[in-house]
């Protein structure tokens, strides 16, 4: 609630032009977050990553016992003296062995075009074939009369000569990144046979195009696909012996020579190794026959993800933690975000084209934008509390406000609030005996002495009314402490006072005491004011019941009167009850109290159980309350008390005019 809280004074008080620039920093973050992969720069580093997950999680298996490659390797090019074209009688021999020996399929991942002297026996071997075969087949682009013209006329009218045959042609075109690694399955073209891998698995129609699973052997002598030498298979007293290496099995034929096509996977980094475009038709093969086809994330989920990682940085750039609250936050996201990718990988899902650097990148510039946005209206706020609380508030909780500037109410609210009064007799007479400057130093040092007392004892002062004081505790920031406080400030004003009058000149004119009212209730509190000008300050009943109390020390022969609702939530034991009055311009009695720590607990006992027995017994509750004043003969307030009780016949309070 606080970071909601926190998110909606950034939007009010940001501004408008900050507002629109923080906005468009969100919007490219968001763009980062969920469009990484497509970035300069930042795409090669997201595919880096995607290796290291691929490479950690591939799985390591043993021999793939349903697939066998049948290879031309370097001494298969010596001994033929034929490197491109490869050697097609070796080609059309070696079909021909295999073709007895009950293999599944046979994909053969050469093209056939350009004339060679051996083409007839190949023709006639592949003619004969009564196993499933696959022959290469691709198509390039026309080339004005060039080469690839002549070889693609060659490889079309070679397809034809095999119609009718058990000869189908099929794509062995792949994918290549910019950065020379294989990473994904070719996209199916319209018009285009096949795919190999998806012919010899029997399903054509496939239109899977997502990450190629690569697998690791289990053991470094054993790879995951067996290779063949085609020379033992094209010699008719060697591949007899092999029947058992290939029967029941998917062959794949091609070529597995040094520097020559090669191509770089997601392991290359780590191992060093590349594997021959060969490999990559098994391993799209295996994958097939695994029915290991990761899904990619729904655009929906990726959107979803991507604002996940926006709201992150937001709010956490709205925290307004401290260093050592911030880091577990941090850890915490940097967990979620930075295992995500991973997680998913392990459980399934294609995470090629996953944003998962996008999200860091996209994370740290929206807690930067925002960041930045929120220090600029903490600033502003900084600036506004020293400007509306001055010194009128304690330095602790000034501090406090400048650290928080949320805890400032820039509204109004209902508080529950101790509320004090004070007031100086006499002031109007000095005022009219003395010239302007003097009234206005006198006055000015009066109001410093008060001030002091106020704030030492943690409250806020509300306004100066002439030579009065209004303070008030539980607002801008409540405390524990603050009914104590408030008391404790209650009798130090009237002290300070005292102080005040005994330092005046003996010739000045006589001045009274420091009355002071203390009340506990609710009022309104925050600014109040126009547009260009406010105050902070509290409204209410409350602050009217504050102010008659002190007005009613002067009847009451008091300088400290307190409310019963402030005196029981002080939590202070000096307190002795004065009976029940009717505050002037009420109609509701109120109880009262009075600070008097020199009465002892005894006397307070009794005069306690004496204002009790009025109700029920006033005859004897007045003879104890008049013996006990007897006892104060210097006690005004006691002499005043019973006055009041003598002069009235119930307990509903005395009536002050």
């Amino acid at each position: 609630m606080r970071s909601i809280h926190q998110a909606l004074r950034v939007v009010r008080d940001a501004g408008r032009w900050r507002l629109a620039f923080t906005a468009v920093l969100l919007l490219l973050a968001l763009l980062i977050a969920r469009w990484s992969w497509q970035l300069p720069f930042i795409g090669s580093a997201e595919r880096a990553l995607y290796d290291v997950r691929a490479t950690s999680l591939a799985p390591r298996v043993a021999q793939d016992g349903r697939i066998v490659l049948v290879v031309y390797n370097d001494k298969t090019v010596i001994d033929t003296r034929k490197r491109s074209p490869l050697d097609r009688a070796t080609l059309a021999r070696a079909l021909t062995a295999l073709d007895g020996m009950g293999a599944r399929s046979i994909g053969i991942d050469i093209l056939i075009d350009q004339p060679q002297d051996e083409d007839g026996a190949l023709l006639r071997a592949l003619s004969a074939m009564r196993t499933p075969t696959w022959l290469a087949y691709a198509r390039v682009a026309p080339q004005a009369g060039g080469s690839f013209d002549d070889q693609q006329r060659f490889l079309d009218a070679f397809m034809v000569r095999l119609h009718g045959t058990r000869v189908k042609p099929a794509g062995v075109d792949l994918v290549i990144d910019a950065d020379g690694v294989a990473r994904s399955w070719p996209l199916p073209v319209p018009g285009q046979p096949p795919l190999l891998a998806n012919a010899m698995r029997g399903a054509p129609g496939a239109g899977y195009a997502g990450g190629l699973r690569y697998r690791l052997p289990r053991s470094s002598d054993r790879p995951v696909f067996a290779a063949l030498p085609i020379d033992l298979l094209a010699d008719p007293a060697i591949a007899g012996a092999l029947t058992d290496q290939i029967h029941g099995r998917n062959v794949l034929i091609g070529g597995d020579i040094t520097d020559e096509d090669q191509v770089q996977t997601p392991m290359t980094a780590r191992s060093r190794r590349m594997i021959t475009g060969l490999e990559m038709h098994a391993t799209m093969l295996a994958q097939l026959l695994d029915g290991a086809l990761p899904p990619a994330l729904p655009g929906a989920l990726s959107w979803g993800i991507a604002l996940l990682a926006i709201a992150a940085g937001t709010i956490t750039a709205l925290a307004r933690l401290r260093w050592w609250q911030l880091l577990p936050f941090l850890a915490a996201q940097a967990l979620l975000f930075g295992a995500a990718p991973f997680l998913l990988q392990a459980g399934g899902w294609d995470t090629q084209f996953l944003p998962a650097l996008g999200w860091t990148l996209g994370w740290g510039l929206a807690f930067a934008a925002v960041g930045s946005a929120a220090r600029a209206v903490v600033a502003v706020q900084r600036r506004f509390a020293q400007s509306a609380l001055g010194k009128y508030l304690p330095r602790d909780v000034a501090a406090q406000i400048l650290r928080e500037p949320e805890t400032l109410v820039l509204r109004g609210e209902r508080r529950a609030i101790f509320v004090i009064f004070s007031d100086l007799e006499g002031s109007t007479e000095l005022s009219h005996a003395l010239a302007p400057e003097q009234v206005a130093s006198l006055m000015n040092h009066y109001l410093d002495l008060l001030s002091e007392v106020v704030l030492a004892h943690g409250g806020t002062i509300d306004k100066f009314v002439g030579d009065a004081i209004v303070a008030f505790w539980g607002a801008p920031i409540a405390s524990a402490d603050d009914g104590r406080n408030a008391a404790k400030a209650a009798d130090a004003l009237w002290q300070a006072g005292e102080v005040f009058r005994r330092s005046l000149p003996g010739d000045l004119p006589p001045i009274g005491r420091t009355r002071v009212g203390l009340h506990y209730g609710e009022a309104i509190v925050g600014n109040f004011g126009g547009e260009g000008r406010f105050q902070y300050t509290a409204l209410g009943d409350s602050m009217n019941t504050a102010s008659r109390l002190e007005g009613a020390n002067k009847k009451l022969g008091t300088s400290v009167i307190a409310s019963a609702a402030a005196a029981e939530r002080s939590g202070l034991d000096w307190w002795r009850p004065l009976g029940r009055v009717v505050l002037r311009g009420r109609s509701t009695p109120v109880d009262i109290y009075e600070p008097a720590p020199d009465f002892t607990i005894d006397d307070r006992r009794e005069l306690t159980l004496a204002l009790a027995m009025l109700p029920e017994d006033r005859s004897g509750g007045l003879q104890r309350l008049a013996a006990l004043a007897a006892r104060h003969p210097d006690d005004e307030a006691l002499r005043c008390l019973l006055l009041r009780e003598e002069k009235s016949s119930s307990d509903a309070g005395f009536v002050l005019d």
